[in-house]
């Protein structure tokens, strides 16, 4: 779905079918091993090692600032790719080593303390959830968990009421999709919801941005935080944020570091107008320069089409998995992603996802301890997780299917 239209009312578009044997040409990783953790750590393609590895061959030769002056136009190129994935201007756009110190670096910017509310969902993740539940027992920030409705996504009426009975500054802290299934949460309605209670709304976009197409206009939120690694398929210690212009007036980043702020006089100093005020001076540059070349390879790939493929291959392997005799699928019904989540009768996740490696099937389990609020809740102690990229062909699909089929028998035997 195209976020901003979650009603079913999306325009009709041209989509390109993806071209998964060009994916797999281009992707070293796919060779000898069924790859299914794009939710943990999406494969990078040959470009994007290439764009690593030689960034850090220059820094070998001519040292780390001198390469990284050669590059700059090149730097100032991804904060461009990324505005144009998410729909946003490039000054709205901040680059970070992961989601989490994204996130860290929009809260701590917020400045939030006794007498305000934060509200957030049942599929927050442990990260997050852990921020909030310390501001909350260190801040006396007020932190309220919305319930799930029928369908396992945030329930828009408990979020109205949530906040509209809040008190002080109030932030929705939101998440697309979960760590702990394929559910996607009605970010576009949520962000209706605060925007009609002056409230702000912070997006985890974590395991949505690049299998999910995003529109933050359409979205109407705040900021929006979202990692490379993952779905975008580029290298881990890369992060991008998304703040819309003006956000943080009057308020600035909780820690001015060099590269967002001027030191004008004895105790004085100016912030840096855009989103990068949150940013710290140092990065690695060659990951970032590796997150460009992904967020290209995104965009030339089309985020309409890699979307209709996704979500489809994720419809099918629910389909399938859940015919599998001694197999229950996790995915609560809202369920409209490439993650894929399941439990298989009398074996713990990690088991079945240490036996499908066995078989060179790679997956993940995810314990309750990594979503409390929403496998904690419904008694599920752990879920073995699948999510497919555009990497993935018939073969990994029916040699996964294979895999776990095999697994439940053994178990069985």
């Amino acid at each position: 779905m195209t976020i901003g239209l979650e009603d079913g009312t999306m325009a009709a578009q041209a989509v390109t079918a993806i071209d998964v044997a060009a994916e797999r040409s281009r992707t070293a990783g796919t060779a000898g091993r069924h790859y299914f953790n794009a939710a943990g750590a999406g494969l990078v393609s040959d470009g994007v090692l290439e764009a690593v590895v030689t960034h850090l061959r220059r820094e070998q030769r001519v040292g780390g600032y001198e390469a990284a002056n050669q590059v700059a136009d090149e730097v100032a190129g991804v904060y461009t790719a990324a505005a144009t994935l998410l729909g946003s201007a490039p000054d709205e756009i901040a680059l970070f080593d992961s989601a989490t110190s994204g996130l860290r670096g929009v809260f701590d910017a917020l400045r939030l303390g006794a007498g305000d509310t934060v509200v957030a969902p049942r599929s927050s993740y442990v990260s997050q959830a852990l921020r909030l539940l310390a501001m909350q027992r260190h801040d006396d920030v007020r932190l309220e968990v919305v319930p799930s409705d029928a369908t396992g996504a945030m329930d828009l009426e408990a979020l109205d009421r949530a906040v509209a009975g809040a008190s002080g500054r109030v932030v929705v802290s939101a998440v697309h999709v979960p760590t702990s299934s394929g559910l996607v949460e009605p970010i576009a309605e949520i962000s209706a919801v605060a925007r009609r209670h002056g409230a702000l709304t912070v997006v985890d976009a974590t395991q949505s941005v690049g299998q999910i197409d995003i529109d933050v206009r359409a979205v109407d939120c705040d900021a929006l935080v979202t990692t490379g690694r993952k779905f975008l398929r580029g290298p881990r210690g890369t992060g991008i944020a998304y703040l819309r212009r003006g956000m943080l007036e009057g308020v600035g980043a909780w820690a001015p570091d060099v590269r967002g702020a001027v030191w004008t006089g004895e105790d004085e100093w100016t912030m840096d107008g855009t989103a990068r005020q949150l940013e710290t001076w140092e990065c690695s540059v060659a990951a970032r320069l590796g997150l460009g070349v992904a967020l290209r390879e995104a965009l030339d790939r089309g985020p309409a089409a890699t979307e209709a493929h996704l979500v489809g291959l994720g419809a099918h392997l629910r389909t399938a998995l859940d015919a599998v005799d001694g197999v229950t699928v996790a995915d609560p019904s809202a369920s409209a992603s490439a993650i894929v989540t399941f439990t298989v009768d009398g074996v713990a996740g990690k088991e079945v996802s240490a036996r499908l490696r066995q078989r060179r099937i790679d997956s993940i389990s995810v314990p309750a301890s990594h979503a409390q609020w929403d496998l904690g809740a419904r008694g599920l102690p752990s879920v073995v997780r699948v999510s497919p990229h555009v990497y993935n062909d018939d073969e990994d699909v029916r040699v996964l299917l294979e895999g776990v089929a095999d697994v439940v028998a053994e178990v069985r035997a």
